[in-house]
């Protein structure tokens, strides 16, 4: 962008937003956007009464082709190699989840548990038990009347023994949860009229920055649905703070996902999109067949954002709006370069009005989504993180794979927020090879464990099995 463009575009803003301050109102409050995509593939639903969210639903033809004879034949030679018509295995997912009093969270793995590195064309290896211990995040100690100081030992002759160190005492349990479930975990091919995937995107973005994604499942026959969130995109955006809450917008995401859900769906989510991908994980277990969290975070509550920026009016956010979008291209891309300034334009990222911006960072309230919420879910999970990240650090992600079940994490080492946008080849691959994959079951009782050993990952203390062969790292 030349300067002459840079000097126009403030400009133009900051009368926006002198207009804004002496009438009271937003310039637009609706961003329609340009597309060259067939419109046919759009549909504005109506989730509550005088709230429409644009949505892009493909519908792949061959659901309308007649199955040919070599499609049937190669369809009976996989089931008879299989045995099973649906080729799934099934895992026990049985977990002990305990909240102590002092802040304590206890994990007990008792069933299956999928090993780590398996996204690579390759089925997974299956660990069996392992405990995981862990301090909730949002625990503050509570002040205590300060202990009398122990009296210093008295001077013996001779050699002393070194005191033991004192026993850490655990307290009574706050809260108890017992999981214990069986759940099929299958591949999922464009071919299977039964599958379709959800992309949600997250704040100031739009269902646009999922365009390379969209083109190439697409092709691949994948039933898609993505829409814009309330104020984004082409969607409604009501001049009304409340429109914008995390419980308002998942229920517009409940909503779209009950309308178009099938058999099995698998939930991609980006940065805000992946809480309410965790919420409908959460609700609908037996719908939700996998779920993919591009840059999500930790398994931490949501609490408003406490920016000093997010609470200016918003006509000063508006004139501010040119620094806030470079802003979001130098901490959400890598690099800074004509490309990444082109994607950020077609993918109508940061392209939101200012009051939309501003409750949707002052809505951010979930107080149910901790860790005690993310380790409830038994779904197979695959964790994308950009190393260059700047608005979501690798140790967020890395806790949330701690706490998750079933939870791989991959880390591209050439992306950053917008990683989908900025390596679409290498997110593709990466989520085509996680929706194909499924357990290899076969290997459930290969390992045998040591209930002696335990190593410390992350400042995480975990008891882990000794395998019979090692394992990759």
């Amino acid at each position: 962008m030349d300067l002459s463009l840079q000097a126009g575009t403030m400009l133009t803003s900051i009368t926006d937003g002198i207009l804004c301050c002496l009438t009271g109102k937003a310039a637009s409050l609706v961003m329609p956007v340009d597309s060259s995509e067939p419109a046919d593939t759009f549909e504005f639903v109506e989730v509550k009464p005088g709230r429409v969210l644009r949505v892009r639903h493909i519908m792949p033809e061959r659901r309308a082709l007649v199955v040919t004879e070599e499609d049937q034949v190669k369809e009976q030679e996989q089931e008879k190699g299989s045995g099973n018509s649906n080729n799934s295995s099934s895992v026990h997912c049985k977990r002990k989840i305990t909240v102590y009093r002092n802040g304590q969270l206890v994990i007990e793995n008792l069933g299956d548990v999928l090993h780590s590195e398996i996204v690579q064309c390759q089925n997974g290896d299956l660990e069996p038990c392992s405990t995981v211990e862990v301090e909730l995040a949002d625990y503050k100690e509570v002040p205590t009347s300060p202990e009398p100081k122990p009296a210093p030992p008295l001077s013996m002759v001779g050699e002393q023994k070194p005191a033991p160190p004192p026993r850490r005492r655990r307290r009574k349990p706050k809260r108890m949860v017992m999981i214990d479930s069986e759940r099929e975990i299958s591949s999922c091919k464009g071919t299977h009229s039964d599958v379709a995937l959800f992309f949600v995107h997250g704040v100031g973005g739009s269902l646009d920055i999922w365009g390379s994604q969209l083109d190439f499942f697409s092709r691949l026959g994948y039933e898609i649905i993505a829409p814009d969130l309330a104020g984004h995109g082409a969607s409604t955006a009501p001049h009304i703070a409340a429109a914008y809450t995390f419980y308002a917008l998942a229920e517009d995401i409940r909503a779209i996902f009950k309308k178009y859900a099938r058999k099995r769906n698998i939930l991609i989510g980006h940065s805000y999109g992946v809480s309410f991908c965790t919420f409908l994980a959460h609700e609908y277990p037996d719908q939700v067949h996998k779920v993919v969290m591009i840059n999500g975070g930790g398994p931490t509550a949501l609490e408003p954002s406490l920016c000093s920026i997010f609470q200016l009016p918003s006509c000063v956010l508006h004139c501010l709006s040119p620094c806030l979008a470079w802003s979001f291209l130098k901490a959400g891309f890598a690099h800074q370069g004509a490309k990444e300034k082109q994607l950020l334009k077609q993918g109508n990222a940061f392209n939101v009005n200012p009051f939309v911006l501003r409750a949707m960072m002052g809505g951010q309230y979930w107080p149910e989504g901790d860790e005690v919420y993310h380790a409830e879910l038994t779904v197979p999970i695959l964790l994308v993180h950009g190393m260059y990240d700047k608005f979501v650090p690798i140790d967020e992600d890395q806790r949330m794979a701690e706490i998750l079940l079933f939870a791989f994490l991959k880390v591209i080492e050439e992306g950053s927020h917008m990683v989908m946008m900025e390596c679409p080849d290498t997110v593709n691959t990466l989520l085509h090879e996680f929706f194909l994959w499924e357990p290899d079951m076969s290997k459930k009782n290969a390992a045998k464990t040591d209930p002696d050993k335990t190593v410390i990952v992350n400042g995480v203390v975990a008891q882990t099995p000794k395998p019979n062969k090692p394992m990759d790292k």
